[in-house]
């Protein structure tokens, strides 16, 4: 047993040493290759000098410059549809239209109503009133004159004429007599009645005069025009009629429907325009201005990159998710037939672009004691220098002033192996 005990002992000795050798010819080679190249942790890159453009990154929705949704003011039968999804149409066509023998009896009765009201509207623009006025105060006038005369020429005692008959060799002969006399009460307030009328003839002519002189009476005109309105307004219920220039992308009617008020009937967009509204941050939105290029980016079309300008920015921010925003519009430039309202687009703001300027990779910079700074590896050991910067992109950085010089090894992960001997947090 004891020489058992003996061989067990022996084995396990060597084991161990052989064991102990194989540690110290790995350390030896670890140690080897760290002495051979210190630096080997360090991520560098030389600093060039390059192009950088700086965006500003949001997502909106596709819309038309103008859309507008048609619905029916009245009920009835559709009884005309002459447009269908894709048609362009021109504002003021007539889209689709009821029988009139099945809408309401006002909206029939706004067919007599217009073809009065534009009689109307043409007598008060038409010069034959001003003549026809010009006319009538002359005659109202000269009667008044004579009535006037007449009632004079009954005040006090009158030379009244008599006329006799007598017989001359069986022959009627007139015989003609003058002689005072007085007026009777009852003639004179005939004529005065007759005076009172034709001064108010007079009056009426002349303030007819008055209003035409010049031509049509604007608020003549326009009392006429209104009736017209809303007689035609009326008759327009029974009809669907396009309020701008565009493009039918919705279109409900057929011919026998029974369309009941309030029911959507089309859609029309104004295609030849597109927007794109999205949120931008109150963070960015000072480097955000009206003309500045765009890049677009539409989830339904992924194999191209459209363009486009800033169009509008808003000057009041909104409160969305507990953050400020402000909506910015943005016009596409080259939207084909394939964008339509509604896509989602991933919308890039180019608000800075330089070029042929040093640029350090944003990774590489820190902040230490309030500063900005990189390290740079020169003679095989970090250095740090401060640095400014100008205008950033998501990857890069303009430098602005320091003493940085093309070529330079910049250190990419300067906080160095297992967090390093120094550094700082990112800038």
């Amino acid at each position: 047993m004891k020489a058992r005990f003996a061989r067990i002992g022996t084995r396990t000795r060597i084991w161990l040493g052989v064991g102990l050798a194989i540690v110290v010819i790995i350390a030896l080679i670890v140690g080897g290759r760290g002495r051979a190249n210190p630096n080997a942790a360090f991520q560098t890159s030389p600093l060039v000098r390059g192009d950088l453009t700086a965006t500003v990154g949001a997502t909106g929705t596709v819309r038309a410059a103008q859309s507008a949704t048609l619905t029916w003011q009245t009920s009835g039968i559709v009884e005309r549809v002459n447009a269908e999804v894709g048609d362009a149409v021109r504002k003021d066509a007539v889209l689709s239209s009821l029988a009139m023998d099945s809408v309401p009896q006002a909206v029939i009765q706004a067919q007599a109503n217009l073809v009065a009201a534009q009689r109307a509207l043409e007598d008060a623009m038409s010069m034959t009133g001003s003549a026809e006025a010009v006319i009538a105060l002359k005659e109202a006038q000269d009667a008044y004159k004579k009535a006037y005369d007449y009632r004079l020429s009954l005040n006090g005692d009158q030379w009244i004429k008599e006329v006799r008959i007598k017989y001359v060799a069986g022959q009627e002969v007139p015989e003609i007599r003058w002689y005072k006399g007085s007026v009777d009460p009852q003639t004179i307030q005939k004529a005065d009645n007759s005076l009172a009328l034709k001064k108010a003839e007079l009056d009426d002519a002349q303030r007819l005069y008055d209003r035409l002189k010049d031509g049509p009476n604007p608020d003549d005109v326009a009392a006429a025009q209104a009736n017209v309105d809303a007689a035609q307004a009326l008759l327009d219920a029974a009809r669907i009629l396009a309020p701008i220039d565009g493009t039918v992308t919705q279109a409900n009617p057929l011919v026998g429907d029974h369309a009941a008020s309030g029911a959507l009937a089309f859609r029309v967009d104004d295609l030849s325009h597109l927007l794109v509204d999205v949120e931008v941050s109150e963070i960015d939105i000072n480097s955000v201005q009206a003309g500045q290029r765009v890049l677009l980016a539409l989830d339904a079309i992924p194999s191209r990159t459209y363009h486009g300008r800033v169009e509008q920015v808003a000057q009041a921010g909104d409160t969305s998710s507990g953050a400020v925003v402000f909506t910015v519009t943005v016009r596409m430039t080259d939207a084909d037939g394939a964008v339509k309202p509604g896509m989602t687009s991933a919308v890039n703001i180019i608000v800075n672009q330089v070029e042929g300027q040093l640029l350090v990779p944003n990774r590489a910079v820190r902040l230490v004691d309030g500063e900005r700074v990189v390290y740079v590896l020169k003679e095989g050991r970090p250095q740090l220098l401060k640095i400014s910067l100008g205008a950033s992109s998501d990857t890069m950085s303009v430098i602005a002033d320091g003493e940085l010089q093309e070529g330079d090894l910049i250190i990419l992960n300067p906080q160095g192996p297992g967090g390093g001997p120094f550094g700082g947090g990112p800038g």
